[in-house]
């Protein structure tokens, strides 16, 4: 259809069929009042304080709900929309607290700055006025619901957005109020603590306990960066005075989280904080750690290490990097342990992923996702299986919900309901450890009923006869015995995933911690090979990562058998292009994974080892096993970290890190976006940067190595690592680029094996039911072994209550 030309204001402006008034004129820059609306929501026109005047029309109309007409003519502020507007707010402060001077939301509140614009001071209504008491019950923020204006937005995005549903309009008339049923406590309730209601709220009804008393809006500095929890990348807001982090926000127009946020990004950051933080190099002394300062313990650490060379050769030596560190972090600590002539590097991305890793690498070439987070809201089709995203990465499970709302059909797989279950058009329980039999029956059905697409299985995979003869036996009648699915209901779902010309597979099978083929990945890569649903928009396999830079830690060469970019270390070339970067010579041998190393002990030749951010004591059975025991025994152990954590117990020398929020960098997502991360705060006392750390203890060590800062870091990395090669930090501070970018005027890749896979023909693999790993035993022993690594990561006795009720919440202890 053609557009539809207006004038607005006096001024004319075409827009497309459909669009509403307020719409159009935001287009030409008009600021309509609203509280009742927004864009993720269905427009409903309840306040009414949006209406305009549209000349030959009867009365005044809510300019959200009105869809513009040929040749209409509006006034957004003509004396009988100015009068209207007035009455309205002076109809809501009858009822409303007048404390604008204390109130937390001054200079932030949609209220009181409407009724600034318009003169509106007080009120000729008189009668009675709601005086309900304060909900300060919980953790996370207070409700002083006299201040509620009615407006629904919070009701919206708790019900529609987030599907928690816990809040809901009660009661009728003037007793009206927002709140969990029966009008329980906040804490009671379905609530997941996300915070968008908070962020949502145009007033001052609901205000965060963290930023209470804290300061006033224009007393904040506000510095964008990224959430440092989990593999999405969100990006945030930091609010900071007087050096101090005192509220976050989540960034409206980012493309990851479009606005939204969890309760570990909205509410977790507070042990930036903490009195619990290391402020100082720390060396152990007769069993006790003393404070010392830099240059004694980068001495100390310099003399150890030469020992250990003269001793035993640089094979002696290993690094553990942690999957939490930033890509620069990541970079130089794996240039710095292959500068000592090894290439004992790891970080626990297999050990964390092994199933996704190896299944996506054997399938495609590559092991990253697929394709990009705001694509799923357009999808056609979802199959959820092994994977709880509402509890693992909730921003999927808000993209999830707004492909069903446009009409994607869902089909969930796991032994128990899960958060999106509620959603589901097709819901299988199958039996424990039954995935990959109840994928190869979808494959059965897809191919036995001509579903398959044979174009893109002819010019773009190999294997197809192979896998074909192999689903054969998986009819459903034989998938039903084992799964425990009848067999229409897993023709229904075969049908419903291959019958969307868009669909998307998630799954978390690569957060369990057991060791793997991929077997499940395997399974589901073939599915969505099977269907053509690979290498275009909004379909694909999401395969989401736990720590928030795991993709950028693989992909910076913190592994034993590749360098950045996942470049072989057995390739001449390669080496040699590194060694004529670096000046030095870089071992042909690949190194130790940490798994050789913990699971060998005393047998392992590695007798120093430099621990970046990791706590594998925790994460590997404690304070009494095996892992801890071989760290105690090795002759020297470095470990950098901002807390004290049970492997820095160990240490010989501590090395006090910057958190997140305390230095610049970048982090590599879930869907390769590289992102920059920006300095908010400084580190507290002696603490430093961890790329700085690493640049300086280099020195120490005889490299010369001349960063200025980050940046230059960045540089360096990307020149020699084709997927980064394009990237700049000033290209990335916009919204960050997706790789593969290889070179400065490419725009980033949204979705990858767009014409050709990586390894050239997607690979079909038989996978049968019998080599199933314990990977696939559903989502809720996945997700609890990647929370309890998350929580274990950090003492008990360190977190706040805040912290606490984040654990209790999401692990269920």
């Amino acid at each position: 259809m053609s557009a539809i030309k207006l004038t607005i204001d006096g001024r004319e402006i075409e827009v497309a069929p459909g669009t509403t008034i307020l719409e159009a004129a935001r287009q030409l820059g008009k600021d309509i009042p609203t509280f009742c609306y927004d864009p993720e929501l269905p427009p409903n026109g309840a306040c009414r304080i949006c209406v305009v005047e549209v000349e030959k029309a009867r009365a005044l109309v809510a300019s959200c709900v009105a869809p513009v007409g040929a040749g209409m003519v509006v006034y957004t502020e003509s004396e009988r929309v100015i009068n209207a507007r007035k009455a309205i707010l002076t109809l809501l402060i009858a009822n409303h607290p007048l404390d604008c001077i204390t109130c937390e939301k001054t200079g932030e509140c949609k209220l009181q700055d409407y009724c600034y614009r318009y003169g509106v001071a007080d009120s000729d209504f008189g009668g009675e006025v709601k005086e309900l008491a304060d909900d300060d019950t919980n953790a996370f923020f207070v409700r002083d619901m006299n201040k509620c204006i009615l407006c629904g937005i919070c009701v919206g995005k708790c019900q529609d957005v987030i599907g928690a549903g816990a809040i809901d309009f009660t009661r009728r008339g003037f007793v009206s109020n927002v709140g969990p049923p029966f009008e329980d406590a906040i804490e009671d309730s379905t609530c997941v603590f996300c915070g968008l209601c908070i962020d949502s709220c145009p007033v001052g009804a609901l205000i965060p306990r963290y930023s209470l008393g804290r300061g006033r809006p224009w007393q904040v500095e506000k510095t964008k960066t990224v959430c440092p929890y989990c593999s999405i990348g969100c990006n945030v807001t930091l609010h900071v005075k007087d050096n101090e982090v005192i509220g976050i926000s989540p960034a409206e127009e980012n493309p990851v989280n479009r606005g939204h946020l969890c309760v570990k990004g909205k509410f977790g950051w507070d042990y930036l904080k903490s009195g619990d933080r290391l402020t100082r190099p720390l060396v152990k002394s007769n069993g006790a750690f003393v404070e010392v300062s830099w240059e004694e313990a980068l001495g100390l650490i310099t003399d150890n290490l030469d020992q250990v060379l003269d001793r035993y050769g640089s094979e002696a030596i290993m690094g553990l990097c942690s999957p939490k560190t930033t890509n620069e972090e990541s970079y130089l600590f794996q240039k710095l342990i292959r500068s000592l002539g090894t290439n004992n590097v790891d970080s626990y991305t297999r050990h964390c992923h092994a199933p996704a890793v190896d299944g996506m690498m054997e399938a495609f070439g590559s092991a990253a996702m697929t394709n990009s987070i705001g694509e799923l809201s357009e999808t056609q089709a979802v199959f959820v299986i092994a994977a709880d995203p509402s509890e693992s990465h909730p921003v999927i499970s808000y993209r999830v919900r707004e492909a069903v709302r446009k009409g994607a059909k869902l089909i969930v797989a796991d032994p128990e309901p899960i958060g999106l279950t509620d959603l589901a058009h097709h819901y299988l329980p199958l039996q424990e450890g039954s995935a990959v039999a109840l994928v190869n029956a979808m494959a059965n059905v897809i191919i036995e009923e001509n579903l398959h697409d044979r174009t893109f299985i002819e010019k773009r995979t190999e294997g197809f006869e192979a896998l074909k003869s192999a689903v054969a036996k998986y009819t459903p009648r034989y998938a039903a015995e084992i799964t425990g699915i009848g067999e229409d209901d897993l023709r229904s779902a075969a049908r419903a995933y291959a019958g969307a010309e868009k669909a998307a597979v998630i799954s978390t099978v690569g957060m369990d911690y057991s060791a793997g083929n991929g077997g499940l990945v395997l399974a589901l890569a073939n599915l969505a090979l099977l269907t053509g649903n690979l290498g275009k928009e909004s379909a694909g396999l999401y395969l989401p990562y736990g720590e928030n830079n795991l993709q950028g830690a693989s992909d910076m060469g913190a592994l034993p058998a590749v360098l950045s970019g996942y470049q072989p270390v057995k390739e001449k070339a390669i080496r040699e292009k590194f060694s004529r970067s670096w000046g030095v010579k870089i071992s042909e041998e690949p190194g130790l994974s940490a798994a050789d190393v913990f699971q060998k002990g005393s047998q392992d030749p590695v007798k120093a080892m430099y621990i970046l951010d990791e706590n594998p004591v925790s994460c590997l059975g404690g304070e009494d096993s095996e892992t801890a025991r071989f760290l105690g025994d090795l002759d020297f152990l470095v470990v950098q970290d901002i807390f004290m954590t049970e492997t820095a117990a160990l240490a010989d020398v501590i090395l006090p890190a910057a958190a997140f929020a305390e230095q610049q960098g970048t982090y590599t997502n879930t869907e390769r976006r590289v992102q920059l991360t920006r300095q908010a705060v400084k580190p507290p006392g002696e603490a430093h940067p961890g790329w700085a750390i690493i640049a300086e203890l280099a020195g120490w060590l005889g490299f010369d190595w001349d960063y200025g800062g980050p940046e230059d870091v960045f540089a360096e990395m990307a020149s020699l690592t084709p997927q980064y090669a394009g990237m700049s930090y000033e290209k990335l501070a916009v919204q960050g680029l997706q790789w593969p970018c290889p070179s400065k005027d490419h725009p980033g890749t949204a979705f990858l094996y767009e014409g050709r896979f990586s390894r050239g023909l997607g690979l079909f693999s038989v996978v049968g039911h019998e080599a199933a790993g314990p990977e696939e035993t559903g989502a809720g022993s996945c997700i609890a072994a990647h929370h309890a690594c998350q929580c274990q990561s950090e003492s008990m006795s360190r977190r706040s209550v805040i912290d606490n009720f984040i654990v209790s919440k999401m692990c269920g202890r």
